[in-house]
């Protein structure tokens, strides 16, 4: 069946839609000895479709994991300044993978890894409202003010927040942690929120992800997803 070229290859592993866009405006994409246009569609069984070269894989295994990122890594494939990536941590999978979303380098917690580049561009896309929560510490008490801003949304350099949600609040020496629920995915999203209302993020971790949670899953490791929950991901 043929279906729009960029999707193909996402569904090959290769490569989200958006990033597989861009090699096809690139020329890198030849479908039947003929450089391919955006726009135009094929079918993998039928048609020859070659990238830089290489025929499109056939039947490449889909991989979907759950991992706890450390602080410290870059939610990338690789990084220019040679810091650790998230992909160091899973090299024993045989197979390109990339992230939903990111976190930045000091953001802890769950990340979704995966090759199947069109689940992972439905997921990050804001209209589906993928809720994140996040384990949040920030320096001095929380004021009922701050909190109401938060859940009543928050004014930004690019526009007001949706209302989040604030849960769990508990303030020690210094400090106080709770539960921030959003389901949009700007960047740095839930620290620029923080600072907006006078409390800067002192620790930042995600620790759920539309149903799936980190439970007790080790700093660095990973798991794979079990084909029920690929299957509600899909749903949602």
């Amino acid at each position: 069946m043929k279906e729009r070229l960029q999707k193909c290859l996402a569904q090959a592993g290769l490569a989200s839609r958006r990033e597989a866009e861009t090699w096809i405006v690139a020329g890198r994409v030849v479908v039947n000895g003929r450089v391919a246009q955006l726009g135009e569609s094929a079918d993998p069984e039928v048609d020859r479709i070659e990238v830089d070269g290489r025929p499109l894989p056939a039947g490449e295994r889909k991989y979907y994991l759950l991992l706890n990122k450390p602080a410290g890594y870059v939610t990338s494939a690789k990084d220019p300044e040679g810091r650790p990536v998230v992909t160091d941590l899973v090299r024993t999978i045989p197979a390109r993978l990339f992230s939903v979303g990111r976190l930045d380098l000091t953001t802890e917690g769950l990340l979704l890894l995966t090759n199947d580049g069109d689940l992972a561009q439905r997921l990050a896309h804001p209209r589906h409202e993928v809720e994140k929560t996040y384990l949040v510490r920030v320096r001095g008490g929380l004021t009922p003010a701050a909190r109401f801003r938060l859940e009543s949304g928050v004014e930004l350099d690019d526009g007001p927040t949706a209302p989040a949600r604030v849960d769990d609040l508990r303030c020690t020496a210094g400090h106080s942690w709770f539960k921030l629920t959003i389901h949009e995915g700007r960047n740095r999203q839930v620290r620029r929120m923080c600072e907006a209302v006078g409390f800067p993020v002192s620790r930042l971790k995600r620790i759920r992800l539309a149903f799936l949670e980190l439970d007790h899953l080790a700093t660095g490791s990973f798991r794979h997803l079990t084909a029920a929950e690929v299957a509600q991901l899909r749903q949602l």
